[in-house]
């Protein structure tokens, strides 16, 4: 059984063909994933910690025929341990034998296909002279974000801008000094990446913007919305969560990353709860963005696109960094 760690996923998930990849089964889909399990449980501090259980197969002969599974945590006191929130392993086996044939770190597989997924959208969404990003949330995951935006840009929206917002001004930093580091390793040069203090400000001024955060209430304004900018809401995936305000997804087109799961996270349940928009606002998924069959409607359109993570993507990210590991031995 092949046993890939961080490094090892790292190398063998580059941005471009990840990317392409998501895009590619997206548009044409060669396997299943049911609906991922969320189980709840209460953490020592009396927050409420999840277990994810997210499985997929393929099911076309052409491609690598795998079955995998990703088991997921989900602790927010983990910040009280400087410890990641999120801890995750991904498990591969031959479809036709059952016989397991991989173990992937999926810290990494997970951050990596998030951000690869959300890079994808922007490719789609965001206006092809959008080069001012801003990414809100200093987690594991916002360096690595940046760096997918930055590295897939180089194929069309290319941001050269890179600003990070936090609670805590050295977290974010940090998270700039990280995000510098990646995306100097990915080999890309010319880009500024600064920490900002003025939320509101860095709002105004930003062609894209991701949020990356665990908050149970809004941080995004739809006041604060510039015509024509791209959001990508990453960060919440249960009811009781949620980055945005209702102006916010009131003035935005509505897209996902997949429709089921992404009614599940505060960012969209709870404005559907209380009337402000309809289910039937959201537009379009990224099956409709890849496949070319949605697209904004004009230069001014303000676009949200809403992510929770899926299985299929996971599953893309492992076979693609098992053939990659195969074919460089």
């Amino acid at each position: 059984m092949i046993i890939l760690d961080a490094a090892a996923v790292r190398r063998a998930t580059p941005w471009l063909e990840l990317v392409d990849a998501i895009e590619v089964e997206m548009a044409s889909p060669s396997s299943v994933s049911p609906e991922r399990h969320v189980h709840g449980f209460e953490a020592e501090d009396g927050s409420q910690s999840s277990l994810l259980v997210m499985p997929a197969w393929t099911t076309s002969a052409e491609e690598r025929g795998l079955i995998g599974v990703k088991a997921v945590t989900y602790i927010p006191d983990n910040a009280s341990r400087n410890l990641p929130t999120i801890h995750a392993n991904y498990l591969a086996f031959d479809r036709v034998s059952g016989v397991p044939v991989g173990l992937l770190d999926g810290d990494t597989l997970t951050a990596r296909r998030s951000a690869a997924i959300s890079a994808l959208a922007a490719r789609h969404l965001a206006r092809p002279e959008a080069h001012r990003l801003l990414v809100v949330g200093t987690g594991q995951l916002a360096p690595v974000v940046a760096a997918a935006h930055v590295s897939v840009g180089q194929a069309g929206c290319a941001p050269t801008h890179v600003t990070f917002w936090g609670r805590r001004a050295v977290a974010a930093e940090a998270a700039a000094r990280r995000a510098r580091e990646a995306i100097e390793a990915d080999g890309v040069q010319g880009v500024s990446v600064t920490a900002v203090d003025d939320l509101a400000r860095a709002v105004a001024d930003a062609d894209i913007i991701v949020c990356v955060t665990a908050s149970t209430e809004p941080i995004l304004s739809g006041q604060w919305l510039a015509p024509g900018t791209h959001i990508n809401l990453m960060g919440s995936f249960r009811p009781d969560m949620r980055e945005s305000d209702d102006e916010l997804v009131r003035r935005a087109t509505l897209y996902v990353d997949v429709r089921t799961g992404a009614l599940l996270s505060g960012d969209l349940s709870q404005p559907i709860d209380h009337g402000v928009i309809s289910a039937e606002a959201i537009v379009g998924d990224l099956a409709h963005l890849s496949s070319g069959s949605a697209r904004p409607r004009n230069h001014d359109e303000i676009t949200v696109f809403k992510s929770v993570g899926f299985a299929t993507a996971d599953l893309v990210a492992a076979r693609l960094a098992l053939a990659r590991h195969d074919s460089s031995r």
